[in-house]
């Protein structure tokens, strides 16, 4: 017990020398820092913090590593060392090349695993740095564990999505065709999942020999904590964000319940789990197409509205968040006063500067009155961010 207890202390030390740790911190910094330079040119004011993308980096799906781990532990889901290597030079290069679409994780797994498919079958070996490429063969038992764990991983990625991807869409301003300003929201997001994972033999030892290993049976293995990296992006442009992106999760996590299930199947025939694995990424791969070509329609959820100001964003921790305002409600009267330009929204509000009554009608076009107090020290806009 003594001995898988420190395996596990050494495995945690372990991830610290992954590149894709760092590599995701500084790109969750420069996510961020584009994301706020875009609504500062927009609307002169950013609407999170510069730093959200690297706070939400671990900690946003830590529950979801937690989980995988202990199946993968538990259950005994063990990978091929080829495998994860192949994964973090995917990831990386996605990252660098920031088209995210490609880091949904069955995307890249499935290229990882056509990858070294090729290699199996051509009979190549390579050696890079001390570390040797042999490739897979089909029954090499493989197919099952792959394509469970990218299963379970896609269902974090539509729970994070579901729960997370309105919370990061950034709002701009765009011309429509007709010349007017409407505003689209776009949302590139991602995560690092640190997740444990069991490597069969001596793989890893042969070039580290450091590496921790304990003995289960007759069987080597070596326990890594592997930073898994879960990612998007999606443009919303007809459809507001808050419904948008509950949508686009549940799609994805519906995908990751087939691709489970799909995968058990690969028990009994391992070319079911490939067939699974390739035909999931290519779903995947729709379902963003599908969801872009939806949203690049001429159509504008927010726009500039006759019967009122409607609302782009809200700024956090503000009398507009406090009041339940939501972008896409249209803001008709403040104070009494009927509204319909952002000027009008000012002039109304410093009719009572230390206290707001709006009236406000919601997604569904019902009319609701909500008020807050005004502090000296909140936005001279009670926190709103409008389409003009």
């Amino acid at each position: 017990m003594i001995d898988i207890l420190y395996e596990f202390l050494r495995a945690v030390g372990r991830v610290f020398v992954n590149p894709i740790l760092y590599l995701t911190l500084l790109m969750a910094v420069y996510v961020g820092y584009r994301r706020v330079k875009n609504e500062r040119r927009h609307f002169h004011i950013r609407i999170l913090s510069g730093w959200a993308e690297v706070k939400g980096l671990v900690s946003e799906s830590l529950l979801f590593s937690l989980c995988i781990s202990v199946l993968s532990l538990l259950i005994g889901l063990t990978l091929p060392v080829e495998l994860l290597y192949i994964v973090t030079i995917v990831s990386i290069l996605s990252l660098l090349t920031f088209f995210f679409h490609l880091l949904s994780p069955i995307i890249y797994v499935a290229i990882s695993v056509l990858a070294l498919l090729i290699i199996g079958w051509q009979n190549w070996s390579f050696n890079v740095l001390g570390i040797e490429f042999n490739g897979l063969a089909i029954n090499d038992g493989f197919a099952l564990t792959i394509t469970v764990i990218v299963g379970l991983l896609l269902i974090a990625e539509g729970l994070l999505i579901r729960k997370k991807g309105a919370q990061y869409a950034s709002p701009r301003f765009e011309q429509t065709k007709r010349g007017l300003k409407a505003v689209s929201f776009f949302s590139k997001k991602f995560w690092v999942l640190p997740i444990f994972f069991i490597v069969p033999g001596d793989a890893i030892q042969s070039f580290l020999p450091y590496w921790p290993q304990f003995t289960l049976g007759s069987n080597e293995f070596s326990i890594i904590l592997f930073p898994i990296v879960i990612g998007y992006q999606q443009m919303a442009r007809k459809t507001l964000p808050v419904y948008l992106y509950p949508k686009l999760g549940r799609t994805v996590l519906i995908l990751g319940q087939i691709v489970v299930i799909g995968g058990l199947f690969a028990y009994f025939m391992p070319i079911i789990g490939l067939i699974v694995l390739f035909g999931g990424a290519v779903l995947r791969l729709m379902i963003s197409f599908n969801y872009t070509l939806k949203e690049r329609k001429d159509v504008y959820a927010v726009s500039q509205k006759s019967n009122g100001v409607m609302i782009a964003a809200i700024l956090p921790v503000s009398p507009a968040e406090k009041m339940g305002l939501k972008a896409g409600e249209v803001i008709r009267k403040v104070n009494g006063v009927d509204v319909q330009t952002k000027q009008e929204l000012y002039e109304a509000l410093q009719i009572n500067a230390a206290h707001c009554k709006l009236e406000v009608l919601d997604h569904k076009d019902e009319l609701r009155l909500t008020q807050q107090v005004v502090y000296s020290k909140d936005h001279h806009q009670i926190g709103l961010i409008v389409a003009e």
